[in-house]
């Protein structure tokens, strides 16, 4: 998606999108995924299309989209890493992964690299608490992720990509 303006293609898929889910009740969530997927993440360009379909105000749209943190508002990195920060990670290590991998990639949880290659991501459950520290890399959920395992990921798949 453009990133000053969604180009009429978009636009007509967005309300094809709309038109799909349209007698749905709760709309909203399934057409926000279907973007999601569709397009990598949600432009902001988008939320007035989507506010006109719906009969929602832009405001509802858009706070919807920032209320969950499974939408992105800007393109996702070519490697998405989602790393575990629920309890039974944390007790066997997983802040010390998240530190690492802040450090290692220069960013912070919850932004991508500036070459584009890595997006670093927070979760609180991937549900592969007995192999924590666990992580998503690219949709793939990974046990034992401590920092060693991380670097070999992070060349493993940013090589890849």
């Amino acid at each position: 998606m453009a990133v000053d303006s969604p180009d009429t293609s978009v636009k007509d898929r967005v309300r094809a999108l709309v038109a799909a889910h349209r007698g749905d009740r709760g709309a909203l969530l399934p057409i926000l995924h279907r973007i999601q997927e569709e397009f990598g993440w949600v432009d902001q360009e988008i939320v007035p299309v989507l506010a006109a379909e719906l009969n929602l105000s832009r405001a509802d749209v858009h706070g919807v989209i920032t209320f969950y943190s499974d939408f992105r508002s800007e393109p996702a990195g070519r490697t998405t890493i989602k790393l575990c920060r629920a309890e039974a990670c944390q007790s066997v290590g997983a802040e010390q992964v998240v530190s690492h991998a802040e450090q290692v990639l220069g960013i912070k949880v919850g932004q991508t690299t500036s070459d584009g290659s890595v997006t670093l991501e927070q979760v609180f459950c991937l549900g592969n608490c007995a192999l924590g520290p666990a992580a998503q890399v690219n949709g793939r959920v990974l046990g034992r992720v401590d920092a060693k395992r991380l670097d070999a990921i992070l060349v493993t798949e940013t090589v890849s990509s």
